[in-house]
């Protein structure tokens, strides 16, 4: 089950990765905006461990049958984490725009809420290094059925 190439150990190393970051996020957001509930840490927790799951599933996808072009693992996992916290900041705009107030200040050039998609694309980056390492890519990691 967790050979290489295996989608289980592609979704595995994702979640395992997507835990620690949102365990990080969940300890220190106490520290970092002591305002932000127990909702909110959980819904960070949560978040990056699904994160990893779907970068972690996507890693099957190398080819885009409509635009006819390679996906490799640096461009289909940056593109995930960052397009899935873009939709984290939509729904939580006006949290993640007091949080970057409040931690930043009103002067800081850089306390636009959008920077989690950036941050989304790195986290991405790791989670799809580290997948396509230890479960492989492709179409190999779906085996055939009997």
């Amino acid at each position: 089950m967790f050979d290489k190439p295996s989608l289980i150990t592609r979704i595995a190393v994702g979640k395992i990765i997507g835990l620690i970051v949102g365990l990080i996020g969940f300890l220190l957001l106490p520290y970092i905006w002591p305002e932000g509930g127990l909702m909110l840490r959980l819904g960070v927790l949560f978040w990056y461990i699904t994160v990893g799951a779907f970068i972690g599933v996507f890693g099957v996808l190398t080819w885009h049958p409509v635009l006819r072009l390679p996906m490799p693992w640096w461009f289909r996992a940056p593109l995930i984490g960052g397009w899935m916290n873009f939709v984290l900041t939509l729904f939580v705009y006006d949290t993640f725009a007091q949080m970057m107030l409040d931690v930043f200040g009103p002067d800081f050039p850089l306390s636009s809420p959008f920077w989690y998609v950036l941050e989304g694309a790195l986290v991405g980056l790791v989670m799809g290094f580290f997948a396509t390492r230890l479960g492989g890519q492709g179409k190999e990691t779906v085996p055939e059925a009997p």
